[in-house]
């Protein structure tokens, strides 16, 4: 049974490390409420004053950790110090890290101390994109952190695969929760809601019958987003009725750009910040976009398949998992804009194929990626851990 693991003779305590709180926000809360059913949760991360307003669970404590997600020697030393004398005061049964950073700083500080489950957590590599030294430097941080480990999660069973043949992880240690994500979609929040369409679409002066082409996500080269406002402009000449909405942080400060990009189609780029309420924009899209050039899973395509969007995506690891191509959306060879236009053309012109696509990809979303699936798939996972060498 799932709760004879955690009927200890002493509380169990469990410390889950990020850089930022958003990580926890965003993908971890769903797991952290159902962890604190059965332990005590310790939060560790670079916790700001408002984040204190957030509606954090019951048996949850969280401690600042100004952890940098760029390079920083003294700061980066700084932190390791703390998490060893965190670690070594706690005794943790558990400790688990996600995030480049986060990760290398909390396995080396657990490994030192000897925690007995140590867990990393790969949503992805950032040096798959660099070159030179800098890829060198970060794959080897990778490396380290997954050997410090006890125990490697990995979010897709692409990226598990492509990380094995990298070196990176030994495929003995690591694992895929249920179908793949980290954290699942909330299928009730994410699903067709007609009137945030014609909320969002209004909001943008976007015409009820256009066919609104969505990405949302952090705007930033990686992304792809300079392929997909190129290949906009190829597909909006055939398909006048076509618009372009990008939603998300301008982190890469691309908006003049991607602008130039769009050349005369420039006039149907809509842009949105930051969010709160991305069920709404996922509601009012008609095909999701994620032209990226790196990716651990690609949550956000799932979630636009809650939806009943379908998605184009780059072929890429990851993204390959979120996709079933035909079926729920269509691949295209990331960084070819001319396979990109083609795939948004082909879909600008079928509205019976996007139906079509909407609706398996909302079933595939249900049944194999919802929230519920992959956090009782932690519960679980966690539970075997403890099971062995209980006390």
């Amino acid at each position: 049974m799932l709760s004879d693991p955690w009927m200890r003779s002493r509380p169990i305590n469990i410390c889950i490390v990020v850089a930022a709180p958003i990580t926890l926000k965003v993908f971890l809360i769903g797991h952290i409420s159902a962890l604190a059913e059965h332990a005590n949760i310790t939060l560790v991360a670079d916790f700001a004053p408002e984040d204190d307003d957030f509606p954090w669970p019951r048996n949850v404590s969280r401690i600042r950790l100004p952890i940098q997600r760029t390079i920083a020697p003294y700061s980066d030393g700084t932190n390791l110090l703390s998490l060893f004398r965190l670690f070594r005061r706690h005794s943790f049964d558990i400790v688990q890290s996600v995030t480049p950073k986060a990760g290398l700083l909390t396995m080396a500080a657990a490994w030192m101390t000897k925690c007995p489950r140590r867990i990393h957590w790969f949503t992805g590599q950032v040096w798959v994109t660099r070159v030179g030294l800098m890829r060198t430097l970060l794959k080897s941080a990778d490396r380290i952190t997954a050997r410090l480990a006890t125990h490697v999660l990995v979010d897709s069973a692409s990226q598990r695969e492509f990380l094995t043949a990298q070196g990176i992880v030994a495929a003995p240690k690591s694992a895929v929760l249920a179908h793949g994500s980290i954290c699942g979609v909330d299928t009730a929040r994410f699903r067709p809601d007609a009137a945030a369409r014609e909320r969002v679409r209004r909001s943008h002066g976007i015409p009820p019958g256009a066919v609104v082409f969505l990405y949302l996500g952090r705007i930033n080269r990686d992304k792809g987003l300079l392929d997909l406002a190129h290949a906009f402009a190829e597909a909006e000449a055939r398909h006048p009725n076509a618009h372009l909405l990008l939603v998300g942080p301008d982190e890469g400060n691309l908006r003049a750009a991607l602008s130039s990009a769009a050349a005369t189609s420039a006039t149907r780029l809509h842009s949105a910040g930051l969010t709160d309420r991305p069920q709404e924009y996922f509601a009012a899209a008609d095909v999701f976009c994620l032209p990226s050039y790196r990716e651990g899973f690609g949550t956000t395509i799932i979630e636009a398949a809650a939806a009943g969007v379908p998605a184009i995506g780059s072929r890429i690891y990851g993204i390959t998992d979120a996709i079933v191509e035909g079926e729920t959306g269509l691949l295209f060879e990331a960084g070819d804009v001319q396979q990109l236009a083609q795939s948004m053309r082909t879909l600008a012109g079928d509205e019976g194929l996007r139906r079509r696509m909407g609706e398996k990809a909302r079933e595939r979303a249900v049944r194999d990626f919802s929230s519920a699936v992959v956090t009782a798939a932690l519960l679980e996972y966690y539970a075997k851990l403890l099971a062995q060498h209980a006390d």
